[in-house]
């Protein structure tokens, strides 16, 4: 196919390493799959979440239970997207399936979200957390600037990278993920086998949590949580690359989230073994919890040792979300919604290479304006508005019966996951309406760019 042509829709073969409908190839496995979800859930929220969780709940079992609420909303909405996951073989994932409840504008809206703020905001930010992990090993010159210019080198890097082809994508995160989760994985050990009485005492002097109803405080370490949760609905975007997506879609959404909530609420549980409670909220903007937990475990070994895992993480996820976010822009492209060369498709590497820069080149801006940290605060806000629009499509096409294939929890899950986003979103917005008009503010400035690409088709 002529890198100048947008991919053509004559194909329908789903086996592996045969064209799909939009002309990319069906590489990779199960095992991959699991991996990347894994692999782009597990970034650098877990090792430092728990500070904003610990200024806000008075005690330890709240903030387990919290992870495990946040984990277990995860799952019910990885349930949801299994479900919806048998309606298309295509790329796109989330933006395809609100395409065909919603029609166009509806999904266009979120992929415009997912260009603005889900996926650049959290291509700034890895990369940003990523160089700013080297620093500490390696100073960079020209302090921010230098933390800055890694950041847009590793993303640019990175997306040459995976332009080559998502199998050697996929290699890669293979390998960065396998090693990030033995690393989580002996962290937990060392923790978990650590007496306190050896090392730190609970200071005399109490953090005093602010007097607020205790549901909100609850939903407030939720989002914390849930941020380092986010990620996992990726895998659906690169469908249209995945062999025997129907089975295997499913298979590693189920897998990954599995994998993640269990190395969160153990590595979580270490983190209390060896630091009081009281002694996590005292953190300071600057410090990362999980670092310091590694000091008082290793001493200066620990730090270093912790900036490695970050980096690592950081590395994997960032890679990860490189190859997923850059197919929705493809889809939408291909559906007249989107900068219509985003469609097209490398002749050799059969991947969406113009998509790719378009998203390399918007997170860069991000990154060197710095303006991505306000951006990121916005992602769970947006992404579970969404998330409940689709969970209440599912029950839409199930009613309809456009939907015919089982879906686990039919229809009590998607209930929950309805009521709970329209809760999350209520309660965000009453204590944090600045930030929730700003998050709306942004997905709707898609509009005039929706109504252009319209009248250019």
């Amino acid at each position: 196919m002529s890198e100048e042509q947008p991919a053509a829709r004559s194909a329908s073969a789903t086996q592996s390493g045969s064209p799909t409908t939009d002309g990319l190839r069906r590489i990779l496995g199960l095992p991959t799959a699991i991996l990347l979800v894994a692999g782009i859930m597990i970034g650098s929220g877990v090792f430092k979440k728990i500070v904003p969780m610990a200024q806000s709940l008075p005690n330890e079992p709240l903030l387990i239970a919290a992870w495990i609420a946040a984990g277990i909303i995860t799952m019910f909405g990885a349930f949801t997207y299994s479900g919806l996951s048998t309606m298309t073989s295509e790329s796109g994932g989330i933006y395809e399936y609100l395409r065909l409840i919603y029609g166009d504008f509806i999904a266009f809206l979120f992929g415009w979200s997912v260009f603005v703020i889900f996926g650049g905001g959290a291509l700034a930010a890895l990369s940003f957390v990523f160089a700013q992990s080297v620093n500490t090993l390696f100073p960079l010159p020209f302090a921010g600037w230098g933390i800055k210019t890694l950041a847009a080198l590793t993303i640019t890097g990175l997306t040459w990278f995976n332009i080559r082809g998502i199998k050697k994508g996929g290699i890669l995160n293979n390998i960065v993920t396998s090693a990030k989760i033995t690393g989580i994985l002996l962290l937990i050990i060392t923790a978990l086998l650590y007496s306190r009485t050896s090392g730190v005492t609970p200071p005399n002097n109490p953090v005093s949590h602010p007097n607020t109803w205790w549901f909100s405080a609850f939903f407030g370490a939720m989002l914390s949580a849930l941020w380092a949760y986010d990620g996992w609905a990726n895998i659906t975007y690169i469908t249209g690359e995945i062999k025997n997506p129907a089975r295997n879609v499913p298979s590693a959404i189920i897998g990954g989230v599995g994998i993640a909530m269990a190395l969160y609420v153990l590595l979580n549980v270490g983190y209390m073994r060896v630091l009081p409670l009281d002694q996590l909220a005292r953190l300071g903007p600057d410090q990362i919890a999980a670092s310091e937990v590694a000091r008082a475990l290793m001493g200066k070994t620990g730090t270093i040792t912790i900036s490695v895992l970050i980096m690592a993480c950081t590395f994997s996820a960032l890679s990860g979300c490189i190859i997923s976010y850059a197919r929705v822009y493809f889809q939408m492209a291909r559906e007249n919604v989107f900068f219509k060369n985003a469609a097209r498709i490398h002749p050799t590497a059969r991947t969406p290479y113009i998509a790719l820069i378009y998203s390399a080149i918007w997170s860069i801006v991000l990154v060197c304006t710095g303006t991505f940290d306000e951006i990121t605060n916005l992602i769970v806000f947006a992404s579970y508005g969404f998330f409940g629009l689709t969970a209440f499509g599912l029950v839409r096409m199930k009613r309809n019966g456009r939907l015919t294939a089982k879906v686990i929890g039919y229809p009590v899950i998607p209930w929950v996951i309805i009521l709970f986003c329209a809760a999350l979103m209520i309660n965000t917005i009453f204590i944090q309406p600045g930030q929730s008009l700003k998050g709306l503010l942004l997905i709707l400035s898609g509009v005039p760019f929706y109504l252009y690409f319209k009248r250019t088709t």
